[in-house]
């Protein structure tokens, strides 16, 4: 799906991934690698494939799109310690992949650089191209808004389609900027609606949830709060 953002027309994935036909690049924010032995490092036990399944859909878009640069909007990773967690063969995968593209890890909160023998660039805080802004989190000022793509919030969506409740991972944007979903397996997600997010945009945005094999885009007045978001925004009314 087409999404026209900043002057720039990008594709939209249904894997959660965006990708800008004009420069050939794909991207993708919070794989957080190794979530699930984090988990179970604090005696939460989760399957221990998120990472393995992470890397599959990835290696899919990938082949999918051909891209020649592939960026990682941060939290790559899902702690600092997460990189010594990942198995010898899921790192000959990470090493295939940023051995067959141009690879930039944009650093997040969590993550720090991955090993060198994985390969790829690190870039700090942002990368700017043309009418577009990559980084991890987005920005507070409006004046810096501008054609600004993030990841970090993990934004779904919830909404009552054909009599039924559902909710979904999801991409935000309102033409100036845009925010994308979480693309790891054991990520969880923020209701766009939460001020957090929704207070990011200036003007009414919407969100385009994912579906299998399409996207079901959304404006933000057809969309519902879930309980904890209702509460929030009751209590950051004038007089409550």
């Amino acid at each position: 799906m087409d999404i026209l953002l900043n002057g720039a027309t990008l594709k939209a994935d249904p894997a959660g991934a965006l990708f800008w036909p004009t420069r050939g690049w794909l991207l993708v924010a919070d794989l957080h690698l190794e979530k699930g032995s984090a988990f179970a490092r604090l005696g939460q036990f989760l399957p221990p494939y998120d990472t393995a399944a992470t890397l599959s859909r990835l290696e899919e878009l990938c082949c999918q799109w051909r891209p020649s640069r592939v960026i990682c909007l941060g939290d790559s990773f899902h702690d600092r310690d997460a990189a010594a967690r990942v198995s010898d063969a899921d790192g000959r995968r990470i090493a295939a992949l940023t051995a067959a593209h141009d690879w930039v890890w944009i650093a997040g909160n969590h993550d720090p650089a991955p090993p060198p023998t994985w390969g790829g660039s690190v870039v700090a805080e942002e990368l700017s191209e043309g009418p577009l802004v990559l980084r991890h989190e987005a920005v507070k000022e409006p004046a810096a808004a501008a054609g600004e793509i993030s990841g970090h919030y993990h934004p779904k969506a919830t909404a009552m389609v054909r009599g039924k409740r559902i909710s979904a991972r999801c991409f935000a944007g309102d033409g100036l900027r845009m925010i994308l979903p979480a693309f790891g397996a054991y990520t969880g997600g923020l209701n766009v609606l939460d001020p957090a997010i929704a207070g990011l945009f200036r003007r009414p945005f919407q969100a385009w949830m994912l579906g299998t094999g399409r996207l079901f885009p959304l404006p933000c007045t057809r969309l519902s709060a879930d309980a904890a978001t209702r509460r929030e925004l009751v209590s950051l009314r004038p007089g409550t």
